[in-house]
Protein backbone atom coordinates (compact mmCIF):
# COMPACT_ATOMS: atom_id res chain seq x y z
CA UNK A 1 0.00 0.00 0.00
CA UNK A 2 1.21 3.16 -0.69
CA UNK A 3 0.01 6.41 1.48
CA UNK A 4 -0.43 9.66 0.34
CA UNK A 5 2.26 11.15 1.90
CA UNK A 6 5.00 7.98 0.81
CA UNK A 7 4.78 6.16 4.43
CA UNK A 8 4.62 2.46 4.96
CA UNK A 9 1.27 1.43 6.99
CA UNK A 10 3.44 1.18 10.10
CA UNK A 11 5.21 4.26 10.07
CA UNK A 12 4.98 7.51 12.36
CA UNK A 13 4.52 10.67 10.64
CA UNK A 14 8.04 13.10 11.55
CA UNK A 15 7.13 14.32 15.35
CA UNK A 16 9.02 16.84 17.31
CA UNK A 17 8.90 17.92 20.33
CA UNK A 18 10.04 21.65 21.28
CA UNK A 19 10.17 22.08 25.47
CA UNK A 20 10.02 25.04 26.76
CA UNK A 21 8.75 26.78 23.70
CA UNK A 22 6.76 29.45 26.20
CA UNK A 23 8.54 30.87 29.01
CA UNK A 24 5.60 31.99 31.09
CA UNK A 25 3.58 28.76 31.84
CA UNK A 26 5.11 26.59 34.29
CA UNK A 27 6.27 23.75 31.70
CA UNK A 28 5.11 24.15 27.44
CA UNK A 29 5.94 22.22 24.24
CA UNK A 30 5.49 22.53 21.16
CA UNK A 31 4.35 19.30 19.54
CA UNK A 32 4.40 18.20 15.71
CA UNK A 33 2.86 15.36 14.21
CA UNK A 34 3.51 15.73 10.30
CA UNK A 35 1.42 19.01 9.55
CA UNK A 36 -0.35 19.16 12.92
CA UNK A 37 1.15 21.48 15.58
CA UNK A 38 -0.25 21.79 18.93
CA UNK A 39 0.82 24.03 21.93
CA UNK A 40 1.08 22.85 25.10
CA UNK A 41 1.11 24.98 28.70
CA UNK A 42 1.15 23.30 32.30
CA UNK A 43 0.31 25.80 34.70
CA UNK A 44 0.05 24.84 38.62
CA UNK A 45 -2.24 26.19 41.05
CA UNK A 46 -1.70 26.04 44.52
CA UNK A 47 -5.11 24.85 45.13
CA UNK A 48 -7.83 22.66 44.20
CA UNK A 49 -11.78 22.54 43.01
CA UNK A 50 -13.70 23.28 46.11
CA UNK A 51 -15.30 19.64 45.67
CA UNK A 52 -11.62 18.54 46.41
CA UNK A 53 -10.60 20.32 49.56
CA UNK A 54 -9.10 18.66 52.33
CA UNK A 55 -8.99 15.60 50.50
CA UNK A 56 -5.09 15.70 50.45
CA UNK A 57 -5.00 14.88 46.53
CA UNK A 58 -4.77 16.76 43.88
CA UNK A 59 -6.03 17.21 40.26
CA UNK A 60 -5.05 17.59 36.65
CA UNK A 61 -7.12 19.12 33.97
CA UNK A 62 -7.39 20.20 30.85
CA UNK A 63 -8.52 22.49 28.05
CA UNK A 64 -8.48 22.09 24.20
CA UNK A 65 -8.95 24.70 21.48
CA UNK A 66 -9.19 24.60 17.79
CA UNK A 67 -6.97 28.67 16.74
CA UNK A 68 -9.10 30.30 14.06
CA UNK A 69 -6.26 29.47 11.87
CA UNK A 70 -5.61 26.38 12.36
CA UNK A 71 -8.00 25.38 8.84
CA UNK A 72 -8.23 25.71 5.46
CA UNK A 73 -11.35 27.38 6.67
CA UNK A 74 -11.30 29.98 9.40
CA UNK A 75 -12.32 28.55 12.39
CA UNK A 76 -14.93 30.83 14.60
CA UNK A 77 -13.96 31.14 18.71
CA UNK A 78 -15.94 29.15 20.64
CA UNK A 79 -15.54 32.15 23.61
CA UNK A 80 -17.66 34.24 21.02
CA UNK A 81 -19.68 31.74 20.10
CA UNK A 82 -20.73 31.93 23.86
CA UNK A 83 -20.20 27.70 24.53
CA UNK A 84 -17.77 24.86 23.67
CA UNK A 85 -18.88 22.20 20.73
CA UNK A 86 -19.40 18.81 22.00
CA UNK A 87 -16.39 17.70 19.99
CA UNK A 88 -14.54 19.81 22.09
CA UNK A 89 -15.89 18.72 25.44
CA UNK A 90 -15.24 15.67 24.56
CA UNK A 91 -11.53 15.83 23.25
CA UNK A 92 -10.45 18.03 26.54
CA UNK A 93 -11.51 15.24 28.48
CA UNK A 94 -9.73 12.55 27.33
CA UNK A 95 -6.70 14.59 27.73
CA UNK A 96 -7.13 14.96 31.43
CA UNK A 97 -8.39 11.75 31.60
CA UNK A 98 -5.15 10.69 30.28
CA UNK A 99 -2.80 12.84 32.08
CA UNK A 100 -4.51 12.47 35.06
CA UNK A 101 -3.89 8.42 35.18
CA UNK A 102 0.06 8.92 34.58
CA UNK A 103 -0.21 10.86 37.87
CA UNK A 104 -0.04 10.06 41.68
CA UNK A 105 -2.77 12.44 42.89
CA UNK A 106 -1.71 11.71 46.88
CA UNK A 107 2.02 12.88 45.88
CA UNK A 108 0.63 15.95 43.67
CA UNK A 109 -0.88 17.18 46.92
CA UNK A 110 -3.35 19.82 46.92
CA UNK A 111 -2.83 20.89 43.68
CA UNK A 112 -4.13 21.68 40.28
CA UNK A 113 -2.35 21.29 37.35
CA UNK A 114 -4.33 22.70 34.12
CA UNK A 115 -2.99 21.44 30.66
CA UNK A 116 -4.12 23.80 27.29
CA UNK A 117 -3.96 22.55 24.14
CA UNK A 118 -4.42 25.24 21.27
CA UNK A 119 -4.28 23.69 17.97
CA UNK A 120 -1.87 25.92 15.51
CA UNK A 121 -2.62 23.42 13.21
CA UNK A 122 -4.25 20.96 12.06
CA UNK A 123 -4.00 17.89 10.02
CA UNK A 124 -5.49 14.85 11.39
CA UNK A 125 -4.42 13.61 14.91
CA UNK A 126 -4.89 16.80 16.98
CA UNK A 127 -6.26 14.76 20.43
CA UNK A 128 -3.17 12.70 20.22
CA UNK A 129 -0.98 14.96 19.61
CA UNK A 130 -2.22 17.03 22.44
CA UNK A 131 -1.60 14.41 25.00
CA UNK A 132 1.42 13.35 23.51
CA UNK A 133 3.05 17.35 24.28
CA UNK A 134 0.34 18.01 27.22
CA UNK A 135 2.60 15.06 29.44
CA UNK A 136 6.11 17.24 28.56
CA UNK A 137 4.18 20.24 29.61
CA UNK A 138 2.68 18.03 32.83
CA UNK A 139 6.25 16.76 33.86
CA UNK A 140 8.26 19.75 33.58
CA UNK A 141 6.06 21.99 35.22
CA UNK A 142 6.07 19.29 38.10
CA UNK A 143 9.75 18.54 38.03
CA UNK A 144 9.81 22.70 38.50
CA UNK A 145 7.71 22.19 41.73
CA UNK A 146 9.84 19.57 42.82
CA UNK A 147 13.41 22.05 41.86
CA UNK A 148 11.67 24.60 44.10
CA UNK A 149 11.14 22.25 47.14
CA UNK A 150 7.41 22.34 47.20
CA UNK A 151 7.24 18.32 46.46
CA UNK A 152 9.75 15.82 48.00
CA UNK A 153 9.72 13.44 44.71
CA UNK A 154 8.05 13.99 41.19
CA UNK A 155 3.79 12.67 41.05
CA UNK A 156 3.99 11.04 37.37
CA UNK A 157 4.57 7.22 37.86
CA UNK A 158 4.06 6.62 34.03
CA UNK A 159 4.84 7.93 30.86
CA UNK A 160 1.64 8.72 28.49
CA UNK A 161 1.24 9.11 24.75
CA UNK A 162 -1.73 8.05 22.16
CA UNK A 163 -1.58 8.09 18.49
CA UNK A 164 -4.57 7.42 15.78
CA UNK A 165 -4.44 4.03 13.71
CA UNK A 166 -7.07 3.22 11.40
CA UNK A 167 -8.41 1.04 8.37
CA UNK A 168 -8.09 2.50 5.35
CA UNK A 169 -8.69 0.63 1.78
CA UNK A 170 -9.17 -2.52 3.85
CA UNK A 171 -5.52 -1.75 5.35
CA UNK A 172 -4.60 -0.80 8.75
CA UNK A 173 -2.28 1.91 9.28
CA UNK A 174 -0.41 4.27 11.74
CA UNK A 175 -0.77 7.78 12.63
CA UNK A 176 -3.78 9.22 10.15
CA UNK A 177 -3.18 12.39 8.57
CA UNK A 178 -6.67 14.23 7.42
CA UNK A 179 -6.55 12.88 3.93
CA UNK A 180 -6.93 9.53 5.45
CA UNK A 181 -9.20 10.49 8.76
CA UNK A 182 -11.71 11.74 6.32
CA UNK A 183 -12.22 8.12 4.10
CA UNK A 184 -10.92 6.11 6.86
CA UNK A 185 -13.63 2.53 7.19
CA UNK A 186 -12.19 2.30 11.05
CA UNK A 187 -11.08 5.54 12.90
CA UNK A 188 -9.58 4.79 16.49
CA UNK A 189 -7.31 6.42 19.33
CA UNK A 190 -5.26 4.58 21.56
CA UNK A 191 -3.59 6.09 25.00
CA UNK A 192 -1.06 4.23 26.60
CA UNK A 193 0.73 4.63 29.97
CA UNK A 194 4.81 3.39 30.21
CA UNK A 195 5.82 2.95 33.64
CA UNK A 196 8.74 5.10 34.69
CA UNK A 197 10.51 2.35 36.07
CA UNK A 198 10.31 0.26 33.07
CA UNK A 199 7.29 -1.97 33.85
CA UNK A 200 4.72 -3.29 31.81
CA UNK A 201 2.61 -0.68 29.08
CA UNK A 202 -1.00 -0.50 29.96
CA UNK A 203 -3.96 0.70 27.73
CA UNK A 204 -5.70 3.74 29.33
CA UNK A 205 -7.98 4.74 26.78
CA UNK A 206 -9.19 2.71 23.24
CA UNK A 207 -11.48 4.90 21.53
CA UNK A 208 -12.61 3.00 18.13
CA UNK A 209 -15.64 3.12 15.42
CA UNK A 210 -16.35 1.35 12.32
CA UNK A 211 -17.20 4.75 10.05
CA UNK A 212 -17.66 2.86 7.02
CA UNK A 213 -17.64 -0.92 7.73
CA UNK A 214 -17.59 -3.55 11.02
CA UNK A 215 -14.29 -4.27 11.88
CA UNK A 216 -13.53 -8.42 13.12
CA UNK A 217 -11.25 -9.31 16.10
CA UNK A 218 -8.16 -10.12 14.12
CA UNK A 219 -8.32 -6.30 12.41
CA UNK A 220 -8.91 -5.16 16.04
CA UNK A 221 -5.70 -7.33 17.23
CA UNK A 222 -3.87 -6.04 14.50
CA UNK A 223 -4.98 -2.04 15.18
CA UNK A 224 -3.61 -2.62 18.64
CA UNK A 225 -0.61 -3.43 17.55
CA UNK A 226 -0.23 -1.63 15.31
CA UNK A 227 -0.83 1.25 17.70
CA UNK A 228 1.61 -0.25 20.28
CA UNK A 229 4.27 -0.35 18.33
CA UNK A 230 4.41 3.42 17.06
CA UNK A 231 3.53 4.51 21.28
CA UNK A 232 6.66 2.60 21.88
CA UNK A 233 8.57 4.75 19.43
CA UNK A 234 6.75 7.83 20.63
CA UNK A 235 7.31 6.99 24.59
CA UNK A 236 11.32 6.41 23.83
CA UNK A 237 11.72 10.14 22.36
CA UNK A 238 9.57 11.25 25.65
CA UNK A 239 12.01 9.41 28.10
CA UNK A 240 15.09 10.68 26.33
CA UNK A 241 13.70 14.49 26.13
CA UNK A 242 13.14 13.99 29.83
CA UNK A 243 16.14 12.88 30.87
CA UNK A 244 17.35 16.08 30.80
CA UNK A 245 15.33 18.18 34.26
CA UNK A 246 13.89 20.80 32.67
CA UNK A 247 15.84 24.93 33.01
CA UNK A 248 15.00 25.91 36.39
CA UNK A 249 13.38 29.30 37.08
CA UNK A 250 13.18 31.62 40.05
CA UNK A 251 10.93 30.96 42.59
Amino acid sequence: MTRPDGRTPDQLRPFTFERDFTTMADGSCLVSFGDTRVLCTASVDDDVPRWMRNSGKGWVTAEYSMLPGSSPERIGREAAKGKQSGRTVEIQRLIGRSLRAACDMTLLGERQVVVDCDVLQADGGTRTASICGGFIALHDALSRVVQRGDLARHPLHSFCSAISVGIVGGEPVLDLPYVEDSKAEVDMNVVMLSPVDGGEARFVEVQGTAEGMAFSRGELDSLLALAESGLAEIGAAQRELVATPPAERPA
